[in-house]
Order: C-alpha cells, then structure tokens, then sequence
C-alpha cells in the first residue's frame, strides 16, 4: 500500500488535502447527464425504456410480464433458504424492530397559552418505494434495514425494485427475506431505471410518494434529480468508514473493519484511518496488506486502500474529532478504551453511526444490532440523519379555537396583519369577533 500518513495541521494546506480527500465521492458531470436521459426516457416511454436499460445496464433480456415477481415465486425463495438461515433472518428482523419501536411518535394535543388546542397527528406514507441494490452483492441486510422499518410505520403499499442478474433472476435470500417481512409487491428493475419507474410510474409500475434505499453514484444522482416530484429519504452512496484509534487499538482488528467496507466492491468506497500512534497507522497499512491474502474480494478491496483510504495522525483526540466532525462519516468506529468512549462520544456531531469501543465492529451495525445501517455519505451526515421510522411517516398539525380563546389570540393577529400590510388576513378573525356574526 502506496497510501502516505496525512499528519493533522490548523493550516490551510492540511484543510484542502482532506477535503480533496472527501470530493473523491463527488458525482461526476457525465454522471449526471446520462442519469438525465435515463430518467427522461422512463418518464416518456415506460416499460419500454425500462426493459431496454435492463439489457442495456444489467444484460438482462425480460419482457414486461417478467419484471414483478409473483407471489408464488416469493414464497418458494423462502421455503428454499435453511431452517437456520430463515432464524437468523428473523433474529435480524427482530433486533430493527425493537429499536425502531423506541420511536414510534405518538399524536399529541395540548392547550396553548391563549387556550387554543394545538397537536401533531402522524400518518405512515400511502406509497413507498425500496431500492435495494444487487449489482455486486446480495444485500439481503439493506432489506431488512429498510423494508422492517416500512412495514412497522405502516404504510399501507410497499413496492421494491432490485436489479437482476444477466438471467433476469433476483438472489434468492433477498426474496426469501422480503417475503418473510410480508413485503409482496417486487420488481426485476435496477439502477436509474427504477427510480424513474416508481417517480413517473409505468404500465407496471405505480408511481409511490417517496423512495428510499442506498445505491451507487447514478442511483444517488437520480434520487437527487427526482426530489420534489417524489420525496427521497437521503443521499446514501457508496460505503465510507472512519475508525478512530488510540495506541491501545489492535492493527489487525483496524485493518479486517477497513477491508469489511472495501468489500462492498462499488469502487467508489472511502475510508479514513485516524489515531494519536503513527506507530499503529503502519501496522495498520501491514496488517491490511496481510489481510487481502483471506478475503475473496482481494482486487477490488487493494484497489480500494491504495486509491481511497486516508490515514491521519492527530495528536490528540480532540483533534480526531475535529476530522471526524468535517467528514461526516458514514460509520464511525471509535476504537478507543472503554474510559475514553462517553467524552469522545460527545465531541461527535456529524456521524452517520457511531460504533463505540473496540468490540463494536462496524459489521454489526450492517447486520444485526438495530439502528438502520442506511446512513449519509459524502459528507451529508452534517444535514442528514440515517434512515429513521418517522421517514416513513408524515406529520400533521392541528389547531383548535373557541370563542373565548380566539379573543386572546386577536391581538397579536391585528399586529401582525399591520406589520404585513395584509388587512384580508386580519379581517378573517375580526369578523368572527363581530356580536352578530
């Protein structure tokens, strides 16, 4: 591994070096353009442009009748898996429901203090649509992280698109696994095309309200050229990973969380390696190089830690969380002693997730500890949060007046109607307050 120790500075240069660093997630014009005509041809043709940009993108040869899959054929990729991979499933299942049901809103209403009741009702959202990507990897976990949290919020249609592989064949554990959630509504349909087909809709497919789902860089462009016309949940790209280190933190333990993101194989993942031992940044880059030996995935994971991992050497911790707090990963591993993990914690604010102590792998917010491991990328951590279960639910307010408090409240509506020269607003209330009225 070629890749060189970044040391921390207050100076400019240090500054643009890590933000050089960052922008190697940025998209691409010509990704934005061909992500343009994708979508503008789904909206204009349909189906048609969805089973041409199948074969084109995918290799998939399928006829329109071909792109839902059917109910029986869920159900058989269920029966198929083992008993013990179905248990582990519904342990995973599981585990995102516990959390997610910490928080469930709850409608409320109370009385203001002109004695107006005022309250928030919340509703799940009619239509959603799942994107879950498997272009490189069945990424059964992507959906249970979505799907689980779809179906516990209630939202009454559920529609999911994957691509499929060159036989027009979709991996039989994402099947099993949606059809184990109750999720039925399912297409053959991938990459730019599908989000085009649930934004505009097709002959076979209906346009949902909003759509959620990690994908690569012309999935996160279309998600983004779409918004307003559908809602979107965020903007989750390509896997990135920051571990921050104290000289206590095992090199190999560093180097096998490093090489788990690089796995993901889109080539465009980002990691960050930071700690107060330049000594343990080496036997980091060593033991990473070691590794690659173990992993099927060697070539694209060395790909990944020569060209898109960056090592920082700070001086102190205070000064990690300050990259940490710029860089706004999407996983943060805070391989730190157990006494130090609370006052790190606190100095984080832009993280995606934070996975603390040297026993909390990244791996296990992928799979199985709870919190939805969708989660802003490129740097969209510092607007972003991870994909919660009030994303798939909408908030409405109410308010309620009566005489005596529409009174109280009649003063500060004159004042304001004035202040805004809007005297129609002003007299929607006064002609309430009039005896005869």
């Amino acid at each position: 591994m070629s890749t060189d120790t970044l040391v921390f500075s207050n100076d400019s240069r240090f500054k643009k070096q890590l933000e050089s660093f960052c922008h190697k997630g940025t998209v691409a014009k010509d990704v934005s353009s061909v992500v343009s005509e994708v979508l503008s041809a789904v909206q204009k043709k349909g189906d048609g442009a969805v089973l041409a940009y199948t074969k084109q993108f995918d290799k998939a040869d399928l006829k329109a009748s071909d792109l839902k899959v059917s109910a029986e054929a869920l159900k058989a990729s269920e029966q198929s898996l083992s008993a013990s991979d179905r248990k582990v499933i519904r342990e995973a299942i599981r585990q995102v429901k516990d959390f997610n049901k910490q928080t469930v809103p709850k409608n409320w209403s109370a009385m203001n203090q002109q004695g107006g009741r005022v309250g928030e009702r919340f509703y799940p959202i009619e239509r959603v649509g799942l994107y879950i990507p498997g272009g490189n990897v069945p990424l059964v976990s992507t959906v249970v992280m979505t799907a689980v949290l779809a179906k516990l919020a209630g939202c009454p249609e559920i529609a999911v698109c994957t691509p499929p592989d060159a036989n027009g064949q979709i991996a039989p554990a994402m099947l099993a696994t949606l059809s184990i959630i109750g999720i039925n509504e399912v297409y053959k349909i991938g990459g730019v095309q599908a989000v085009g087909a649930l934004t505009y809709g097709t002959k076979t497919v209906k346009p949902v309200d909003k759509i959620y789902g990690p994908g690569n860089a012309f999935v996160m462009e279309a998600k983004r050229q779409v918004l307003g016309t559908v809602g979107i949940d965020l903007l989750p790209g390509p896997s990135e990973l920051m571990v921050i280190a104290d000289s206590k933190a095992k090199p190999e333990w560093l180097a096998a969380d490093l090489l788990a993101q690089a796995e993901h194989g889109s080539g465009k993942e980002l990691l960050y390696c930071v700690s107060t031992s330049k000594s343990l940044l080496n036997r980091v880059k060593i033991a990473a190089e070691k590794g690659l030996k173990s992993i099927s995935h060697a070539d694209k994971c060395a790909k990944i830690l020569k060209d898109r991992t960056l090592f920082v050497a700070c001086s102190n911790m205070d000064q990690a969380a300050e990259v940490a707090n710029y860089v706004a990963p999407e996983h943060l591993e805070l391989q730190v002693a157990d006494s130090a993990i609370d006052a790190l914690t606190k100095k984080i604010r832009t993280a995606g997730a934070i996975l603390q102590g040297y026993l909390t792998p990244t791996v296990l917010g992928d799979f199985t500890a709870g919190p939805s491991h969708t989660l802003p990328t490129g740097r969209a951590g510092r607007f972003y949060s991870g994909l919660q279960l009030i994303d798939f639910m909408r908030r409405t307010s109410t308010v309620r007046y009566n005489a005596k408090s529409i009174e109280k409240a009649a003063p500060v509506v004159r004042a304001f109607a004035r202040l805004e020269q809007l005297d129609a607003h002003g007299r929607s209330l006064e002609i309430r307050l009039k005896k005869d009225s």
